[in-house]
């Protein structure tokens, strides 16, 4: 029986969202307009995943409030106050110290207010990059709980680290340059660079959602097995924009497959094809308990499957004679049930769970991944 992948895998990574970050302040001329600019708007823009810290108690705890309370809209100003706090406390560390050595001198002021504008625009700009890949975000929680994915662009896209790193880099080596043959460098340059390289971004974003649109209606129009389509999703593969993983629910089953939109053509894999599981017992207490409630929340195509006793879905754990007789019920979203770059995710879907339920109808173990969750 499949074990389930680590369950942290699928969001953003921070490099992203700081280089981002960085090209913002250079691009708008932050720089120049306020002191701490651009690393205000580096910590900002990477502010949001703080939310992190849950997982001291545990992976189902990060995992219920992983894109919660930090990535909501309302909390977005509380974070740029943050940043500003931080950021006077560190100006008076470093003006305590400069008097010290130089009592006569006094360091510039800097605009306050300016910099938590600042630090609120890099603050959007990780609710929106979160947004753009499958795992979604819950702008407006907790009035609204509904998850938003674009499903544009995968968790990690070598293009996005290529225009934004790109434009970040080039600019030193033209100093590192210019230096060599006393060119003396402007102040300011590589604001281009910058501007020229949230315009790729945005232009990728683009072109990944009329992909997807195109691919959606390649899906539509397949004769699947199990009737019509009754929903439909489209996730990014990295590296190739024509490529997707689709996935169809039809009145009997769940569908996974791939389209390729270069070529036009859809392709199933009858292993990838899940009828729609009856609902047991066990089913239906994990569903009712805390890992159910919020796995299902997040999940858009959940598969919950009773895959049977403890057992016999792990035969390579030493389990207590009570244990072994525990149905052992599995939950997976098959957003992410594709194999990208040999990692396995048919086979290993990351994201995955795991409730072991008595005969009670109580869950008395949890799982996340390969980690365990310790119930009150």
């Amino acid at each position: 029986m499949e074990k389930c992948a680590g369950v942290y895998a699928p969001t953003v990574e921070p490099v992203t969202h700081m280089l981002t970050g960085a090209c913002l302040s250079r691009a708008c001329g932050f720089p120049a307009r306020a002191r701490y600019a651009t690393a205000a708007c580096v910590i900002a823009a990477e502010l949001p995943d703080a939310d992190y810290v849950y997982r001291l108690g545990g992976p189902l705890l990060y995992f219920q409030h992983h894109r919660g309370w930090t990535h909501a809209f309302w909390s977005l100003p509380l974070q740029a106050v943050f940043v500003v706090l931080l950021f006077i406390a560190w100006h008076a560390f470093r003006q305590s110290r400069q008097r010290r050595r130089r009592p006569r001198e006094e360091p510039a002021p800097t605009n306050w207010p300016l910099l938590g504008g600042m630090a609120l625009l890099a603050l959007l700009t990780h609710i929106l990059l979160d947004w753009t890949n499958n795992y979604g975000v819950r702008p407006f929680a907790p009035w609204n709980a509904h998850w938003y994915a674009g499903e544009l662009v995968f968790i990690v896209e070598p293009p996005l680290l290529l225009f934004l790193g790109g434009a970040l880099l080039l600019p030193l080596l033209f100093s590192l340059s210019n230096r060599e043959m006393g060119i003396h460098r402007e102040r300011g340059s590589g604001r281009g660079l910058a501007i020229v390289a949230l315009v790729l971004t945005v232009g990728l974003w683009v072109f990944r959602s009329v992909q997807r649109g195109e691919a959606l209606t390649l899906l539509r129009t397949q004769d699947l097995r199990g009737g019509p389509v009754v929903r439909a999703s489209m996730d990014p593969y990295p590296i190739n924009p024509y490529r997707w993983h689709a996935l169809a629910e039809t009145p009997l089953n769940l569908q996974a497959g791939s389209a390729n939109m270069r070529t036009g053509v859809f392709e199933t894999d009858a292993q990838q094809i899940f009828a729609k599981p009856a609902e047991t017992p066990a089913i239906l207490a994990a569903k009712r308990s805390w890992v159910g409630r919020v796995y299902l929340n997040w999940s858009q195509f959940p598969l919950v499957v009773d895959a049977g006793t403890a057992a016999e879905v792990h035969p390579e754990l030493d389990l207590s004679p009570a244990e072994r007789s525990l149905r052992v019920v599995q939950f997976s979203d098959l957003r992410f049930r594709y194999d990208v770059l040999g990692q396995g995710g048919a086979t290993k879907p990351p994201l995955g769970a795991q409730a072991w339920v008595d005969a009670q109808g109580r869950v008395v173990r949890v799982f996340l991944g390969d980690a365990e969750q310790k119930l009150r």
